[in-house]
Formats: C-alpha cells, structure tokens, sequence
C-alpha cells in the first residue's frame, strides 16, 4: 500500500514532467534553466528521487512559476 506521502511526491514528480513537456522542452533544456543536472532530473521524473527544497525552487524559477504553483498536485491524477 503506498503512503500518502509517497502519492504527494509521486504527483509532485509527474507535474514537473508535465510542467516540461508541455512547454516542449527536452529534461537537457530544463536542466540547463535549472542548473540540475540532467540525471537528476530524470530521477525526479521517473519517482526515483524525491526533489528538495531547493530543487523545487529552481524548478519552479525555470517555468515561470512559483514553488506554490509547480507543488499544487489538485489536478494531478496518477
């Protein structure tokens, strides 16, 4: 059984996959706005890493965003 936890980040990582690709960017593009490296950014979208704070925040600066708007999972269904 997953943990609530565990479905928060889950949402968590697929909007910021949502995020990218509907802006049609490559995780290489991302990870250039963001200054993570690409690697990680696969991690976090494939539910293998869960993204700190800070990466968050990157995220977020690179779409345009604020930390509150990329980590609002409301409408995301796994």
């Amino acid at each position: 059984m997953t943990s609530k936890v565990d479905e928060i980040n889950k949402k968590i990582c697929l909007k910021i996959k949502m995020e990218r690709i509907k802006r049609g960017w490559s995780q290489e593009v991302l990870s250039e706005k963001c200054s993570i490296s690409k690697n990680s950014i696969g991690a976090i979208e494939r539910m293998q890493s869960t993204p700190s704070t800070i990466s968050l925040a990157k995220i977020a600066q690179a779409y345009d965003m604020t930390v509150s708007e990329l980590t609002d999972i409301s409408k995301v269904e796994l």
